[in-house]
């Protein structure tokens, strides 16, 4: 398989674009802001420009002026911002405001069967009962990891992996492969039934970074293995002409969506050069798709589980959105960092 073609220098000079682009966008307390910054944080890694991480940091500081605010499955993925900060500064404050985060999700957050979260956002005006989406793969699962593998709490870690079982059990598609976008356990269905792009990039790019994070003696990392092994198989093979994937994955036609072409893209690092010819084809995509200003354009905007495929076609995906910008930060801090757990 032939090594990857790109320009480094060109990268790191679109990251440092996609850094400031991000920063003049406003979040509250939320995953938008979450996913966002969590890019941020793997751009520092990789480019080591300290003040990435200092307007993380006043970020943080200044929404804890008035305390913790309400917890929530979904905005527990500030909670990898708040690790990365430990890291960064070791002000311990940091690491105890992200321990009562997982204390919440492991002794307190809404659950069903074996511990699966019910899916939660912030505001009582959306509420779930009893549904597992993909994205809680990402938010809080691989956030107990994180945090259970940094304080050697198994507490943590265990209950994490329970979130990575639980999905797969629920969400990952016999014949496909792919993930689905929720399960509604109450009704025992997975409501529109739709692989969502957006949706098989979180668990995609969770379980490539919970293989780095799980030892390979422990029982999980095969199950883990297994499931994205067979997910990405999938995958490759809807992967458009573009390089990008299409928003409605078994839909060619349905627009090509980048947050999510750049979660999958970005699994499949971890595959040493299994895959070269599909990132290839994919960082010519992703990149044609950052403008100047550092704006990646083409991310679809919030999405619940929407009620048929038309609803997906239908999400615009014309403003700038922080779950854009932060999974091509990932992809693009992924190539420099060309992580291979092989």
């Amino acid at each position: 398989m032939p090594p990857l073609q790109f320009d480094e220098q060109e990268v790191k000079e679109t990251i440092d674009k996609v850094v400031e682009r991000t920063f003049n966008m406003d979040f509250p307390w939320d995953w938008p802001g979450g996913v966002a910054f969590y890019g941020v944080t793997e751009a520092y890694e990789v480019t080591g420009e300290t003040a990435y991480m200092e307007k993380i940091k006043a970020w943080i500081d200044e929404e804890l002026e008035d305390g913790l605010p309400p917890l929530t499955v979904n905005a527990a993925s500030i909670g990898h911002l708040l690790l990365s900060l430990y890291t960064y500064t070791e002000e311990t404050k940091y690491l105890d405001i992200a321990t009562q985060m997982a204390e919440y999700l492991v002794n307190d957050a809404e659950r069903f069967d074996d511990d699966v979260l019910q899916h939660t956002v912030n505001g009582d005006k959306y509420t779930f009962p009893e549904q597992a989406w993909v994205d809680t793969m990402f938010m809080a699962g691989y956030f107990l990891l994180r945090i259970g593998k940094l304080l050697e709490r198994d507490d943590f870690f265990e209950f994490g992996l329970k979130q990575y079982h639980g999905h797969e059990k629920f969400l990952q598609d016999d014949e496909t492969d792919l993930y689905y976008h929720g399960w509604d356990n109450i009704a025992g269905n997975h409501m529109s039934g739709v692989f969502w792009a957006r949706g098989n990039s979180w668990a995609a790019i969770t379980m490539a970074r919970a293989l780095e994070l799980v030892e390979v003696q422990h029982p999980s990392y095969m199950i883990i293995d297994g499931s994205l092994r067979d997910q990405q198989s999938a995958l490759v093979r809807l992967q458009l002409d573009s390089g990008l994937w299409p928003t409605v994955l078994k839909d060619p036609d349905s627009y090509e969506e980048l947050s999510g072409s750049c979660g999958i893209a970005a699994s499949l690092l971890v595959r040493g050069k299994l895959y070269n010819k599909h990132i290839q084809k994919a960082i010519t995509g992703i990149l044609n798709h950052i403008k100047e200003d550092g704006t990646v354009m083409n991310v679809s905007a919030g999405t619940a589980v929407m009620n048929d495929t038309q609803g997906y076609k239908d999400v615009p995906a014309k403003r700038v959105q922080g779950w854009g910008q932060g999974l091509a930060l990932v992809f693009l801090a992924s190539l420099l960092k060309r992580r291979n757990i092989s």
